[in-house]
This record gives C-alpha cells, structure tokens and sequence, in this order.
C-alpha cells in the first residue's frame, strides 16, 4: 500500500527540503502540499517534479490560520485519499519579531553566544494580532490551526490496519516560562511564538494519550538554528550576511547550528523512517549538523508534564467547540475561552 503522507508550509524552507528528501527515499508515496500561497506551491511541486518525474505530488489550499481554510481542506483531503500515514505540522509564523538589540550585542561576545542564537532566550518579541476568526494569530497558525485539522483529518489517522504519525516543528524557543495555562492564546504576553511552540509540545503528549489506542501517534521535532524565511525576518539581511562567517565558525563547536533547510529537516525525515509505536511521547527529535557538516538526530526529553499536557488539550476542546458554534453564526465569546 502506498504511503501517503501530507506536509503544511511545503513551498518553501525545511517544508520542501523534507519533500525532496522523503520523494529520494521513497518515489511511490503519494505526497500532499498543503499551503496558504497556491502560486509558491505550484512552484513546488514543479521543482520536486523536476528531480522526480514520476512523483504523485498534489496541492492542498490551506490556511492554517483561518478555520474556514482548515475546514474546507480537510474536507477535500478526506474527498481524494482514504488514508494518511504521515501528517507533518510543519506551517508556522513569528510575525513582527523585535530584537533586543542591547541584549543581542551583548550575547554576541560572550560565553552565552550559542544559546542566545540557538534559543533566542531574552532577544525576541513579537507583536500579534486577532484573526477574522477572533483567535490570536500566532496561536490560530502554530497551534489551534493544526490541532482542528488532526481532529477533521481522525477518520483517516485512525484505521485498525496501520499506524499514523503526526509531526509538529516545535522550537528550542519552546520554553515553560513563555506559556500559561490561563493565558493559552497569549494575549497578555509579548512571546507568542515561544508560547505556541511550548503549547505543540504539550499538545503532542496529550495526542499520545488520547489516541494511540486508536494507532495515531505524535511527535516533536526541533530543526536547530536554520536559515529560512523566518529566520531572515527576524534581522535586516545585511546583517545575517555579516555574521554569517561567525555562525559557521560556531558549529564547529555546537550541534545545534544546522543553518541549511536539508540540515533542519533532519529529525522531521528521520522520523518517516522509524515504527511510530516505538518513538517516545517525552522526547523532542533535535535535528543536529557535527562540525564536518554530518547530520544526525539525537531524542531529548522535554519539558512538560501530564496534568498541565492534559489540561490544555482540555481547554483546546472547549475552544473547538465554541469556534465551530462561531462559524455556524452563533453569538459566542472566543476570547471567553482563552
């Protein structure tokens, strides 16, 4: 049976570096690009088409930020397969990233410099925004956006005769202190990306929980410090070309600097290759690049645990229910929600 396999945020960056990578490995599965840019997503596909001609490489119209998207493309995913094996979360946005220019020069020249690119710990802020659906923009794109389409895409996740896989691209800017369980949307704070990637993770343990008895499992992954369109936002591009040679200098003595979108995408390729029912709900798969440019994957536990995991997974039920109410035309309070 052919796998088939659907990738959010596929037209560019460690997205379409894992296609091309998961297309070299396997040239009959049947490859799904969901996207929000349908033009970069033609795009894409050509360029996979390009190095593998006999691919089965479709496109997905999606928006993970908006509901209606979400809902619409599951709908017509479920239409044209009647399986996923794989379902990598991989879409996400940091919009308007500030930088702490004072606390970045500082890190710069000291023994903290591999931490402060690799987690961006103390640098970044982000300013959010409300979507059309009343959800944080951040939130709605990293988290909830993705979540509603594991729950409409169930009945092809959950079969008697195979396992599934979801993936989600967290962060090592996934941190504890950036999320609140009274706050899961971030309203109040000013690290909404920091904040959703730590809600993935939790998120993720919480799926574990709730649905490997159906066979649907998750998993985390973190790309390293990769060069991509979110990366390059975050600072003017002259700067990047500056320190560039510094950045390369540095892997030679971290692991965690993979730069490149083929390094990035690492552990989320890895991860296609293993038994889902063998991987640990704990763990984040770090994407890792030695010094001589060797890529590998190596586990690390997390940092969660199972009442906060099962409360937000909880909370995000509620949120379900009151979103759909929403889009039905019903008078409700989503940010009553939150």
């Amino acid at each position: 049976m052919k796998k088939v396999v659907l990738v959010t945020g596929a037209n560019s960056g460690i997205g379409l570096a894992l296609c091309e990578r998961l297309l070299s490995q396997d040239a009959q599965l049947q490859l799904c690009l969901a996207c929000r840019n349908m033009q970069r997503a033609e795009a894409a596909r050509q360029a996979l088409l390009v190095s593998h001609p006999q691919a089965q490489v479709t496109l997905l119209h999606l928006d993970v930020g908006n509901m209606r998207s979400v809902l619409r493309a599951a709908e017509e995913f479920k239409q044209k397969y009647n399986r996923l094996d794989y379902l990598y979360l991989n879409a996400g946005i940091m919009p308007n990233p500030r930088v702490d220019h004072k606390a970045f020069y500082k890190g710069l020249f000291s023994s903290n410099v591999v931490h402060m690119f690799a987690t961006g710990e103390g640098l970044l802020t982000q300013e959010d925004k409300v979507t059309p659906n009343g959800l944080q923009e951040v939130f709605a794109t990293n988290l909830f956006g993705h979540f509603l389409l594991v729950r409409e895409l169930e009945p092809l996740l959950c079969q008697m005769d195979h396992n599934s896989l979801v993936i989600w691209t967290s962060s090592s800017n996934a941190r504890r202190s950036a999320f609140s369980l009274d706050d899961i949307q971030h309203q109040k704070g000013r690290e909404p990306y920091s904040s959703s990637k730590y809600a993935s993770d939790l998120l993720s343990l919480a799926l574990n929980r709730h649905y490997n008895n159906r066979g649907l499992y998750s998993s985390v992954i973190c790309p390293g410090l990769v060069m991509t369109n979110l990366t390059y936002g975050i600072l003017p591009s002259f700067f990047w070309t500056l320190i560039m040679p510094i950045m390369w200098l540095i892997r030679i003595f971290t692991n965690t600097f993979t730069l490149s979108p083929y390094n990035g995408a690492d552990a989320l390729f890895w991860l296609f290759m293993q038994k889902p029912e063998s991987l640990d709900p704990m763990a984040k798969y770090h994407s890792l690049t030695s010094g001589l440019g060797n890529n590998y994957t190596q586990p690390h536990k997390m940092d969660i645990d199972e009442n906060m995991s099962e409360a937000l997974y909880v909370k995000l039920l509620e949120l379900e229910d009151t979103v759909r109410k929403k889009l039905r035309g019903e008078d409700v309070d989503i940010k009553a929600k939150n």
